[in-house]
């Protein structure tokens, strides 16, 4: 996307009050040839995201006139723009409700730089997987949408409906966490939302057949009471 020089380096939009972290942004995402645009509330924020149309958000949720989350939401009414998390807020719930609002991914503050710019390029690297052919790589891992065939490291692996079904949907939300309710509801519908363990059985079974060691998973990453993302491995 064209910034207003005419580049086409990609956009950024962050949304936080507090001035030393978004100089702090300002200097590590410039460095790294992004097009950085700020905002410093959470109604100015939307405004900015309408008018800057962003590749990616990244939002505090402790804002002075609109929380995070209601944000989120009124994003997510027009929008599918990867939107990162960044906040100080470290309890489980915090993480899910904001998941669930509808963000990508959440990094809790103080975070690396590395991991952080680690997470924008996999956001970036999604949006580009969405709007390309329909098949889906991550390392050796290769998912065909069309085919409904899964290779690890060029050798085919049989998968049951559901397994298959769940590898789909972690796969085309790669590096996106999805949390136990929103897998859950996706899959099995609304009546399993409390059933985790279902999840857990199914996860561990599919970890058997795609991972070299199950134990050490290097693709179905768990994130610790909030859900699993798929990562995109180079």
């Amino acid at each position: 996307m064209a910034d207003e020089k005419g580049s086409l380096l990609p956009r950024i939009l962050v949304i936080d009050d507090e001035l030393a972290i978004r100089r702090f942004l300002h200097t590590v995402l410039s460095s790294e040839e992004f097009s950085l645009h700020e905002a410093e509330g959470g109604h100015s924020g939307l405004a900015a995201a309408a008018a800057f149309r962003p590749d990616v958000i990244l939002l505090d949720l402790g804002l002075p006139d609109l929380d995070g989350i209601e944000v989120i939401t009124r994003i997510r009414e027009w929008s599918q723009v990867p939107i990162i998390v960044l906040s100080v807020r470290e309890r489980e719930d915090d993480k899910i409700a904001a998941l669930d609002a509808g963000a990508d991914d959440y990094l809790t503050k103080p975070f690396g730089v590395g991991e952080l710019l680690a997470r924008i390029r996999a956001s970036l690297r999604r949006t580009l997987q969405q709007t390309s052919e329909p098949i889906f790589s991550s390392g050796g891992l290769t998912l065909d949408l069309n085919l409904r065939q899964v290779a690890v490291n060029g050798t085919e692996i049989q998968l049951t409906p559901t397994e298959y079904d769940l590898l789909k949907l972690l796969a085309t939300h790669a590096g996106k966490v999805l949390t136990h309710s929103q897998i859950l509801k996706q899959i099995w519908g609304i009546a399993y939302q409390e059933q985790p363990h279902v999840l857990r059985v199914n996860v561990s079974n599919l970890r058997r057949k795609i991972e070299a060691d199950p134990s050490r998973p290097r693709y179905i990453v768990t994130e610790p009471g909030v859900g699993y993302r798929l990562k995109i491995v180079e």
